[in-house]
Parts: structure tokens; sequence; C-alpha cells
């Protein structure tokens, strides 16, 4: 208990001392809270002084009063050394207009921050940290109290984030360069292989017997393989970058499945294998990229037919089903089913999550009993998906597997079709323009730098009555094409001097060559390879390989 007395001395009449009077007042409560009040002000000072954020306050002026070991810490210094400094000392000059700023606000607004800046450190290096602060009033005295925190381990870890995002993405570019070159040239010998077969299957260069023709059909067959894998290739990293874009339009399911299974039928006749199409009439129509969809089917029967024995069954089956049925679609969607279903080898459990990795094969052995890249259905997966579809799978080893893919019919689903009918008309000469007789075969300009390219175009074009002159670069292209006038021109991209892209540009600058039909012929395959011709000016852009009935059609066309 604490007391607290006062006495009073008592006096007689003469002044005399003859007594005291004293009270006594319990002052326990108020000791208490005096001692309480003690111990919290020294724990708040130690909190404030050996709290790890640092802690700082200074007049307006910008001398410091008050600073913890943080803070001191941050710069390299000892509290000491730092309070004989002001604000404006440790800052850097380069800051002095971003701390009129805040000084500004918290003037205006009684607080400042968060704002990061740089505080130079004993050695001479700068500190960047995180800064905001209040205005007090302490003993009618204006301070700031500021917190500060040391964010150079963020800093660092955001160089090198930054650092990690762009080798990845000069990872990305040099894949994309990589991948482009390759497909030239592979793609620029593919063309003059295909081009001479289906020549020489044409009878161009003379007359050939039975023996010989299905030995070309071979050379072909396994040129278009070569293509395919190309393709396969390209299209999974396309779709791995985001470049892959659907050409979405209305499209008949019957059609779409029948073509399909054409692509198939003779590699099933030779393993005696019964291909049953269900396919129901009046299927509705459907929003779909046709040529990725065919590419998607193609994929799983040449699959199916592959891994079915002889005498065995593949069964191509179409229905329409509900997204209640399906775990991978919103409710109440209509969703389009087809389903390849095969008498084949099977899929143990363990290993249907591996195949629709790129690349990725259930046999990887050197002596596999099949042959493939294991893209396929990585791209299956990735196309079915991009249509906002989704791909089942069961299967069961020794029996045989169904490989079903889902696609949403609703249009809802779908990104809004591009009519493509008027841009197509934009792009070709009228045919009013190109319907004169004419008495002399139409003049061609090629310009082509690889020779067997020249010889291939050449000789076919020329068997069809076309004169042809060739130039082997851009500069060549665009003095001919003003000396010549040719009726149509056929431009090769990269070429050397200059490319084909600058050549087709300049051509469409002269006023006398500017009607004068332009198809670019390249070996350039990826995502706005097209776009890129067609911008420069060609009416027209076809991929190497080049099917040479294909491109006489298109000549025909425009001409």
């Amino acid at each position: 208990m604490w007391l607290e007395t006062n006495k009073i001395p008592l006096r007689d009449l003469n002044g005399d001392v003859i007594g005291v009077l004293g009270t006594y007042q319990d002052i326990s409560d108020r000791k208490i809270a005096e001692e309480n009040l003690a111990e919290s002000e020294a724990f708040n000072r130690q909190l404030v002084t050996e709290f790890p954020i640092g802690l700082a306050s200074c007049r307006l002026d910008g001398q410091l009063v008050f600073v913890n070991a943080a803070f001191a810490q941050i710069l390299g210094r000892t509290v000491e050394e730092v309070l004989s400094l002001s604000y404006w000392d440790i800052t850097p000059a380069k800051y002095a207009e971003q701390e009129a700023e805040q000084m500004q606000l918290i003037q205006t607004e009684g607080r400042y921050g968060p704002y990061e800046k740089e505080y130079i450190h004993k050695d001479g290096h700068l500190v960047p940290v995180l800064l905001s602060g209040i205005m007090i009033l302490r003993n009618e005295e204006l301070l700031i109290w500021t917190s500060v925190q040391d964010i150079s381990d963020r800093k660092s870890a955001e160089a090198k984030l930054q650092l990690a995002n762009q080798e990845l993405m000069r990872a990305t570019r040099l894949k994309d360069e990589f991948l482009a070159n390759m497909s030239h040239e592979l793609r620029t010998p593919l063309n003059s292989i295909l081009g001479m077969n289906e020549s020489l299957q044409e009878g161009i260069f003379g007359n050939i017997n039975e023996r010989q023709l299905k030995a070309l059909q071979t050379i072909e067959n396994s040129s278009t393989h070569l293509l395919a894998l190309i393709n396969d290739i390209l299209d999974v990293a396309k779709i791995e970058s985001g470049q892959i874009n659907l050409d979405l339009a209305i499209t008949d399911i019957e059609s779409l499945c029948k073509s399909s299974l054409a692509f198939i039928k003779q590699q099933a006749l030779t393993k005696r294998i019964q291909i049953i199409p269900q396919i129901p009439k009046y299927l509705p129509e459907i929003i779909v990229d046709e040529r990725r969809i065919r590419q998607v089917l193609i994929n799983l029967l040449n699959n199916a037919v592959k891994f079915t024995l002889e005498g065995g069954t593949i069964t191509l089956a179409v229905s329409l089903v509900s997204s209640e049925t399906t775990a991978t679609h919103r409710p109440n969607t209509n969703l389009l089913k087809i389903a390849v279903i095969d008498t084949g080898i099977g899929i143990s459990a363990e290993n249907i999550q591996k195949l629709f990795q790129p690349f990725i094969q259930i046999d990887s052995a050197l002596n596999r009993q099949y042959n493939g890249t294991g893209l396929g259905l990585a791209l299956v997966k990735n196309l079915v998906e991009l249509h906002g579809g989704s791909v089942e799978l069961t299967s069961e080893v020794g029996v045989g597997s169904c490989f079903a893919i889902n696609l949403p019919i609703d249009p809802n689903n779908h990104l809004d079709i591009e009519t493509q009918t008027e841009q197509d008309a934009s792009g070709q000469l009228p045919i009013t323009q190109c319907s004169m007789d004419v008495v002399v075969s139409p003049l061609i300009l090629l310009a082509e730098d690889n020779e067997a390219n020249v010889a291939t175009f050449s000789s076919y074009l020329q068997a069809k009555g076309y004169r042809l002159v060739v130039a082997n670069d851009g500069q060549q292209a665009i003095a001919i094409a003003k000396a010549e006038h040719p009726d149509l021109i056929l431009m090769d991209i990269q070429m050397p001097v200059m490319d084909g892209l600058e050549a087709i540009r300049q051509i469409r600058c002269d006023p006398d060559l500017v009607d004068v039909p332009i198809i670019a012929l390249t070996a350039l395959a990826m995502t706005g390879d097209r776009e890129r011709c067609l911008d420069a000016g060609a009416n027209d852009y076809l991929s190497k390989p080049i099917k040479l009935r294909s491109l006489t059609q298109l000549m025909q066309t425009l001409i």
C-alpha cells in the first residue's frame, strides 16, 4: 500500500507548537498507474529502438531528431552518426522533386507514401528503400515520423526475374527463328521432290510404266508424310506460343467426317480393317475451323488404323450430348461428340496421361513396333481445347480404345466469325477484266533463286502452255517485270540481293504493274507469314511444297 501523508503543526496563542495534525491518503492506485506508465514508456522506447524496420523522426527542415538502430543499419552508420546528419544528407539530389511532392502531401493530408526511393549508404552506394510517414505534434513542434524498409533483396529478386524473363523471351525468339528457318530449309527441297514427282506422274517428261508409277507414288507418300511431320512440329510450336489462329466457319459435320474417313480408306483396306461410320442424318451445323478439326479426326483415325490388328474394326460415331454428361463444360451446353472406336491393342491406365504430352511415346525403345513422333495426340488435345472443347479417352488393354472429342455447338460459345467473302473478292481481279481472248500464251515471271525449284516450275508450266521468264532475285524481278509486263508473277520470298516482299512492294508502286496478279510462293509457314505477303501486295499465297495442279488452278482464276 502506498500512503501520502500531510502534517500540520498545531500552535497555541503564543505561537508555540503544541501538537501535530496528520492526514493520510491511500495513493496505491496512482502509484500503480505511474509504474505501469513508466513500464509502458520503457517498453515502447525499447520497441521503437529495437524494431526491425527503420524508424526516424525529423523536423520540417530535415534535421533528424530520432532514429532507431534498424534505420542506422540501413545507412551503415551508428545512431549517433545519423543524428548528426540532415535528412537531405542521406538523400540523393535526383530525388529532390519527388521529395518536394511528398512534403507537400504530408503538409496537406498529414501523411505520405508509401513510395520508393534510395538512401546514400556510408560507403557511397545507394540503398533502395520503401517509405511512409505521418505528421505529429510533440511539445508544440511539428515532426515527421517515417518508417523505412530496406527493399534491396526484393529489388535484386525483381532484377533477376526481369533478366530471366528477358532470357526466356530471347529463347522463345530464337526457337521461333529456328523453326521458321528449318521450315524453309525443309520445305524448299520437298517442293522440288513433290513438284517433279507430280510432273512425272502427269507424263510431263514422257510416258511411264506401272512399276515407275508405283515407285513415284511411294516417293510421294513418303514426302507427304515428311511434310506432315514438319507441319505437326510447327503446329505444336504455334500452339505453345499462342500464335495459332482459328479460321472459324459454319461446317457440315457429315461432310467433314466422310472426307476424314476417305484419308484412311486405303490404309484400312490394306489391313482388312472394317470401317463403320455411325453418322446420323440432319446433324446441326457447327462453327469450327474445318481444316483443324479434319486434322484432329485424321490424326485419331490414323492412330486407330496403326494400332488395330488386321481384320479389326474402326467405328466413327457422331452424336449429340448434353454437358450434364461431361465434367469439362458448363451446364446446359449442347455438345457434338465425335468418337473414334477401335478394336486395337488398347492402352494401360498408367500410360493414358502420357499420351497427350508432346514428344512422349509409350514405347520409346529402338526396336519399337509402331513409328511416330509422339506429337499427334498433343495436337489433338490443344486444337480441340482451342475450340472450347475437350478430349476423352477410355481404353482396355487387348480390347481397344475410344477417343472422343466434345465440341460445343452453341454459337455463343464461339468467337465471332469474320465473313471472308468480301475480303476474298477484293483480293482478286474482277473476272470481267480477265476474260478477253488472247492470241499468245500468258507470260509468267518466275522469281526464284533455287535452281531445282526453277526447273520444277518451268518444266510443268511450259508443258501446260505458259511462257516463262525467270528472275533469280528481287531486283531482277523488278527489272524484268518493268521490261516484259508479265501476265502474272510467281514470287519467292527468301531471295538474295532483295527479298520477295520488298520486290512486291516496289512492283506495286509502278502504275503499269499495279494490277499484275502476284502469287507469293514461299517455304515460310509460320504465323503471320501469309499476312505479311498479302500486306506487301500479293494477291495470294501458297506455302511450299506446292501442288503444281493447285498452282495452275489458282493462276487460271487470276489471269
